[in-house]
């Protein structure tokens, strides 16, 4: 991959924690231009002062609430005036949930949907005019969830299978434009994903629910990102779990269901038992 990405210019939603601010690191480190959004905007700012001192490249920071269209615009132009060209572009910001269907206020599903689907297409529709010229790569950061519909999960699998959908059209849409579309799974990642994740009235359960210490990491995530770019790969299933669930869920799906409700079935403080 070395040299492959030097001054190419990589736009990341989300990119204050977790797999975005991994991402900015892993795409800085090829020696890429960043261009970084998210709402914490003075994290933001001590994320690319500490990436352009570190690895000598320039890096934006621009606030941005991916649910706000204009915000998007605003990200893609800054993107654009400052660089002249967009490359890569990064959907990375998401929200999840955990709460049962039948106790939840539909105020969660609408802002999951608003984060994950909207953000991306808002962020996308924008890019598309530079990525086109550039003949870049447009990404997804989905999940296993976009396959397979988990327990607790309405909102947020929803969420998945409609950007699945639509970067699915994008792709064949754009079949002869040279646009480069990938859409990434990664399997459960140790992140701040699921203390964040919202509660059935829409707060913040502030606790993960599961052992962090057997996840994927947020750097490896991010480094398998940065590969796919280069090589231009169409779909990335992260882990060995996740391309078997995805197996399986195709061929033997009544099963799948069974053994997705025990998984869930021994989280802490399990919502189905």
């Amino acid at each position: 991959m070395s040299g492959t990405l030097r001054n190419k210019t990589v736009v990341i939603t989300g990119a204050s924690s977790g797999i975005g601010l991994a991402c900015a690191e892993a795409f800085a480190r090829q020696g890429a231009q960043l261009v970084l959004g998210a709402r914490r905007y003075v994290t933001l700012c001590e994320i690319a002062q500490s990436l352009e001192r570190q690895y000598g490249v320039r890096a934006l920071a621009v606030q941005c609430d991916v649910t706000k269209e204009a915000d998007c615009e605003a990200l893609i132009r800054q993107a654009t005036t400052t660089f002249g060209v967009i490359d890569v572009l990064v959907n990375n910001a998401g929200l999840s949930m955990r709460a049962l269907f039948a106790n939840l206020d539909l105020a969660v599903l609408r802002r999951l949907m608003d984060v994950n689907f909207w953000g991306t297409v808002h962020c996308t529709k924008y890019a598309m005019e530079a990525l086109l010229r550039s003949k870049g790569t447009v990404v997804a950061v989905s999940s296993i969830a976009g396959f397979r519909g988990l327990p607790g999960r309405t909102g947020y699998a929803a969420s998945k299978f409609a950007i699945h959908g639509f970067m699915e059209s994008l792709r064949v849409e754009n079949l002869k434009t040279g646009l480069h579309v990938m859409v990434v799974c990664p399997g459960f990642t140790a992140s701040n994903i699921r203390q964040t994740a919202l509660d059935a009235m829409g707060g913040e359960h502030g606790e993960t629910s599961m052992d962090e210490t057997k996840m994927m990491t947020a750097e490896e995530v991010a480094e398998r990102i940065v590969q796919g770019v280069v090589l231009r790969k169409r779909t990335l299933v992260m882990t060995r779990q996740g391309r078997l669930t995805v197996l399986m869920n195709k061929l033997f799906p009544a099963w799948v269901d069974k053994q997705v409700y025990k998984l869930f079935a021994k989280e802490k403080n399990p919502l189905v038992k």
